[in-house]
């Protein structure tokens, strides 16, 4: 039963099977058991690639197995198709079509395993490239708001500048002062004489505004940080808007592309194995010897193909035959008198009806 299974994998004829040895019944049960087993590694691989775009075990599993009959159905049709010629170099020709589909399936079949059997080291990849795409992401974001605040900051500067200054002369102002009361400067005079008083006026008026300016700016650069405060927020709030693209992204295409980047040795032997796998049925009919299934097969095909041509043959007589008696009918028929006169009756009949149809028209065209 197991065997019969693998004979119908492999596409042979089992009507001509059945005619044959035993041993030809177990080559093209083997070169179907490797057809039917490279379809399931073919449902395994595709299962698991789509599990990682949908992210749905029953999806992918479902789409998995339509691609397993799909690679399953192109390997029965390859090894059916490749007919056993005394020709090595042309058998070849025939194979070769067949041998790049089978080696884009082996690509096709090994990637998502290799994804599977490397998954550790493609996501240390992947972190790595989520963490240069946030910093990336970040300082992109960080263009957009960073000459605003570095604005509102510089205006901040200004006006602590602003304070900073104001203080520097109400304080050159009360050592002036001071140093009129001590005697050290100005009018040299020890005491609080007039010109202490009018100095200590200068000081106390520039002190009330240097209070007046603190608070003024005091309120300026407050309503400043609170702007600063917006943009800030702004800014992390789209940092956290896009990170979640930066998190999700690990797809199928994004794997595939982390896997490139690690070494290519190992990848490149699964990929080996792989194309092995799936060429092993042509590589197999291309080397086995021609035998009994392969003779009676190539008898059957030519005696069909006599059959063809001969009916062909028999159809091109058929038809120069049938022509000749037509002409051959028709000449003896154009001899005879008697059709000669009835067609002659005929045309004059015909002739009569037109004249008289014509004397009507012009007769009822002269009446108006």
């Amino acid at each position: 039963m197991l065997q019969r299974f693998f004979i119908f994998c492999s596409g042979a004829d089992t009507a001509i099977l059945n005619d044959c040895s035993p041993g030809e019944n177990t080559k093209y049960a083997g070169i179907g058991a490797t057809v039917f087993f490279t379809a399931v590694m073919a449902t395994i691989a595709g299962s698991y690639a789509l599990f990682t775009v949908f992210e749905n075990v029953f999806t992918a599993i479902f789409f998995g197995l339509i691609w397993g009959l799909l690679i399953f159905n192109l390997d029965r049709f390859i090894v059916s198709t490749i007919k056993k010629r005394d020709d090595f170099f042309a058998e070849f020709l025939q194979a070769l079509p067949r041998i790049i589909l089978a080696l884009i399936i082996a690509i096709v079949i090994s990637k998502p395993l290799e994804l599977k059997i490397f998954e550790k080291e493609i996501s240390q990849v992947i972190l790595e490239e989520k963490n240069d795409l946030t910093l990336a992401n970040k300082d992109q974001l960080a263009l957009q708001f960073t000459p605003s605040i570095d604005l509102l900051n510089s205006e901040i500067i200004e006006l602590e500048n602003q304070v900073t200054t104001k203080e520097s002369e109400v304080n050159a102002l009360y050592n002036t002062y001071i140093a009129e009361a001590e005697g050290t400067a100005g009018s040299q005079k020890l005491g609080k004489g007039p010109v202490y008083q009018e100095k200590r006026d200068k000081h106390d008026t520039e002190l009330a505004a240097l209070k007046l300016l603190k608070d003024n700016n005091a309120i300026k650069i407050l309503a400043l940080e609170e702007e600063i405060s917006t943009i800030t927020t702004a800014y992390e709030t789209r940092v956290a808007e896009t990170q979640p693209i930066i998190d999700g992204f690990d797809g199928l295409m994004a794997r595939v592309t982390a896997l490139n980047k690690l070494p290519w040795i190992p990848s490149f032997f699964i990929f080996l194995l792989f194309l092995a796998i799936e060429t092993s049925p042509i590589i197999a009919k291309l080397l086995s010897p021609k035998g009994a299934y392969d003779l009676k097969l190539e008898e059957q095909e030519s005696g069909l193909k006599s059959w063809v041509a001969q009916q062909k043959e028999q159809q091109k007589t058929l038809v120069a035959t049938d022509l000749e008696v037509n002409n051959r009918v028709y000449g003896d028929i154009a001899e005879e008198q008697e059709l000669y006169d009835y067609k002659r009756k005929i045309a004059r009949e015909l002739m009569q009806d037109q004249a008289d149809a014509f004397y009507k028209r012009q007769k009822s065209f002269f009446a108006k």
